[in-house]
């Protein structure tokens, strides 16, 4: 091991520690612990793994802080792999230099505005377990290219201005896991990917809450931004995302270029999470190929769910309810627009409060085709349970749409207007609204074998 105090640094907080860690990443034996202390940095630290070797940096278990009190990462660790994982590319000094570099058990304050906490460029298999990182612009910071990336078990918060807790940013990375952090209070985002090339990345058993930012024009706790680049095949799952209703807010936010067939943003799961608490819970635009199965949504000041321009999206088994916990403007509900391909099967909506006297409904659906609304339940609808507007080869069947509360609202149970054609309601169980249960323009549908109750 080599003890950074070895090298002359001091930890006191009050003396630039800079010249001293960078002389124990050079001349030490590649194990850097950082004792107790606070190390006061005033600009980054440089890890270059092609001159220094295998690196570890360890701060004994959280006893070490980083003042990062300059721009810049405290730590810049850059690396020189330019292929891909396959073992097969990698050149024989980079997998005997360059492999797996370490930063666990430390501690990083921002004291600079445009301080940064980690920043990795051309690593092979780097790993960030045990950090905390805080008042940081961004926590963790990815950018040009890197490989089979492992942040686990970390801290990222209360990050400084329009703040990004992880952020891919022009990024070209295969392989990425961020497993088991808490990821919160960042203002702009909590995870970010923005102009880059990814694949294979999974966000699991993750606590990512409040980042967002009330006077801003846009934040989520996890964006997916491939309007430039291409990001495909990943996983949120087993993650608790919420924060506090913000302008264009969203708790995930999946947006890919406007391409045919909504190619760039795809092949992405989103699976038993709890939502809640932001202007959208989930915004799906420009994609294809996504699965949203075994979700808790709750408190979509806006809308639960929205889906605008997608293909091939699967939503399933979700519930959409209201936090009792929790107070304010709630209208939850599902939007699709323009979109193809969409099945909606197995979800539960209760007490949605989305659309108008003259509009919408808890599931809205407009301007699209091949949509199968199946098995779902729609209870206390403010004004509709299902409303269709222009849409065709759809359908609606085996759902039970039923206003339950004696205060009643709802205006029709499912309305299907517009231009549209070749589709099918059939077997569902209603109940009678204020302007009746199944309100179906002329030539729009088949309808058969539904069962309306009065009230």
């Amino acid at each position: 091991m080599t003890n950074v105090k070895d090298f002359g640094a001091v930890g006191d907080g009050v003396v630039d520690d800079t010249d001293s860690l960078q002389h124990a990443v050079e001349q030490g034996d590649g194990h850097l612990v950082l004792a107790r202390g606070v190390y006061r940095l005033s600009r980054p630290v440089a890890v270059e793994l092609r001159r220094h070797g295998v690196t570890a940096i360890e701060g004994q278990g959280g006893l070490a802080r980083l003042l990062m009190t300059g721009p810049g990462p405290a730590l810049k660790i850059l690396g020189t792999h330019e292929q891909s994982a396959d073992p097969q590319t990698f050149r024989p000094d980079v997998w005997r230099r360059e492999r797996m570099p370490t930063v666990s058990g430390v501690e990083i304050e921002g004291a600079h505005e445009q301080a940064d906490g980690i920043e990795l460029e051309g690593t092979m298999q780097a790993t960030i377990a045990g950090v905390l990182i805080r008042r940081c612009r961004y926590g963790v910071h990815l950018v040009k290219r890197n490989r089979n990336v492992l942040v686990a078990d970390s801290h990222i918060y209360h990050g400084r201005g329009a703040a990004i807790g992880v952020y891919f940013d022009g990024v070209n990375l295969h392989q990425a896991n961020i497993v088991g952090c808490h990821i919160s209070y960042c203002g702009h985002a909590g995870i970010k990917l923005q102009r880059s090339e990814i694949r294979n990345l999974q966000i699991t058993g993750c606590d990512i809450e409040y980042n967002f930012d009330t006077t801003q024009p846009d934040s989520a706790d996890v964006w997916i931004d491939a309007r430039e680049g291409t990001v495909r095949e990943g996983t949120i799952s087993s993650c608790t995302i919420q924060a506090k209703e913000s302008p264009s807010g969203a708790n995930v936010r999946i947006e890919g270029a406007a391409l045919d067939g909504s190619s760039a943003a795809g092949l992405w799961t989103i699976t038993g999470n709890i939502l809640q608490s932001q202007a959208v819970n989930v915004l799906l635009k420009y994609c294809r190929g996504i699965t949203v199965t075994g979700n808790s949504f709750a408190s979509g000041f806006q809308r639960s769910l929205v889906l605008d321009h997608c293909r091939h999206v699967v939503i399933a088994a979700n519930t959409f309810d209201h936090n009792p916990d929790y107070k304010g403007g709630r209208i939850d509900g599902i939007v699709i627009r323009d979109s193809a391909g969409i099945t909606l099967t197995g979800l539960i909506l209760e007490d949605t409060r989305a659309g108008s006297a003259e509009a919408g409904g808890a599931i809205e659906v407009r301007d699209s085709r091949e949509v199968s609304i199946t098995g779902c339940q729609v209870f206390d609808p403010a004004h509709r349970g299902i409303d269709l507007a222009n849409v065709r080869n759809s359908r609606v069947s085996d759902c039970t749409v039923l206003e339950r509360r004696s205060d009643r609202t709802m205006r029709e149970a499912v309305r299907l207007i517009g231009a549209g054609r070749g589709n099918v309601v059939q077997n569902n169980l209603v109940g009678r609204g204020a302007s009746g249960d199944l309100t179906i323009a002329d030539g729009v549908a088949t309808v058969g074998g539904n069962v309306v109750l009065d009230a």
